[in-house]
């Protein structure tokens, strides 16, 4: 039997008994109506753990956005906070570059490494401006602007200093290809 099969098979087993168990035990049942979010973000785990038990990277990247977005929601729900959606779902992009980033340490891809921080750094802005304009604490984004002048000063820097690596061209090599005229008389 195939690796994959029984860690699904096992997945599906304890969401199941989960489910079960909040539906006949009442103290259960009453502790996860209270903190439905850490439902979603349990989600986010097991997409986590099977992308690392079965080797596919790629489902890091929704493990991170279900569990960013359930940890979100867990925060609205404990301290009843629900006007900061008006800024947080700025995050997303964010999760999905923690999800990148997470991804490219399981394959060794550099090109995906930059585009997860990214992703942060905009993610970054994002909320920084919103929040500033929508409701965030004063102590989290006052210093947004700073943000942008690091990101100025960055795209300048590249600008100045330029590629300083020199291409090297490589000689192009001809092959060729013999063939005996018996040859071609048996193809035809």
């Amino acid at each position: 039997m195939k690796k994959g099969n029984i860690t699904g098979g096992l997945i599906l087993i304890l969401i199941g008994a989960w489910f079960l168990a909040v539906q006949f035990v009442p103290q259960l049942k009453d502790w996860a109506e209270g903190n439905w979010s850490l439902t979603i973000i349990g989600i986010g785990a097991v997409f986590l753990v099977v992308s690392l038990l079965n080797n596919i990277p790629g489902l890091s990247i929704p493990a991170f956005i279900i569990g960013g977005i359930g940890s979100l929601l867990y925060y609205q729900n404990v301290t009843g906070d629900w006007g900061s959606w008006a800024y947080a779902w700025t995050l997303i992009p964010g999760f999905v570059g923690l999800g990148l980033l997470f991804f490219s340490l399981q394959t060794r891809d550099k090109g995906t490494t930059k585009a997860g921080f990214i992703l942060l750094f905009i993610s970054t802005i994002l909320f920084a401006v919103f929040g500033s304009f929508l409701g965030a604490p004063k102590a989290i984004i006052q210093y947004w602007p700073l943000l942008l002048i690091v990101a100025g000063l960055w795209s300048m820097l590249r600008a100045l200093t330029g590629n300083r690596k020199e291409k090297v061209s490589q000689p192009s090599i001809k092959v060729v290809v013999e063939q005996d005229e018996a040859t071609i008389e048996e193809m035809e």
